[in-house]
């Protein structure tokens, strides 16, 4: 079993953080593994968890009336995906689904709060990396937006 320790100091969304920190994390972490076709969070659900992908495909998707699931990301390996464990009301806005057996490691939402409640400086770092991580989405979206959107030509 590797080491989970040395995983996370590894990633690269945690680069730089102070090892204390990283320890825990340690402490909210486990190992998951998700078969292909499993649903991993549904969109409603409580977002309880977020994933940092060892292996696999994971796609993240919305359900459309009378088009069906919509593929708005997908995320491999050396991703992380799954942020509304961190706003309020910690409900999920999306569903996402492996696509291939997928393996990842969870941090539990709800137990890294409390740790970032207790250690401000932890929780300055987690949200200065998620906010990285939510504009980068958010400008990915608004460049799917304009090729859906931006390509109609008028005669």
């Amino acid at each position: 079993m590797e080491n989970i320790e040395r995983i996370l100091k590894e990633h690269p969304f945690l680069e730089g953080m102070d090892e204390k920190h990283i320890k825990l994390l340690v402490g909210c972490a486990s190992n998951v593994v998700f078969k292909a076709g499993e649903y991993i969070f549904r969109e409603g659900e409580e977002a309880d968890k977020f994933y940092f992908i060892r292996h696999g495909k994971v796609l993240v998707e919305t359900f459309i009336p009378q088009k069906g699931p919509v593929i708005i990301r997908s995320r491999h390996e050396g991703e992380i995906f799954g942020w509304s464990w961190l706003v309020p009301p910690y409900k999920w806005h999306f569903d996402a689904r492996a696509v291939e057996l997928t393996r990842a490691i969870a941090l539990d939402g709800k137990c890294l709060r409390g740790k970032c409640e207790e250690d401000h400086d932890l929780g300055y770092e987690i949200m200065k990396r998620f906010a990285l991580i939510i504009a980068e989405r958010l400008e990915a979206t608004r460049l799917q937006l304009l090729d859906i959107y931006g390509n109609s030509s008028t005669k």
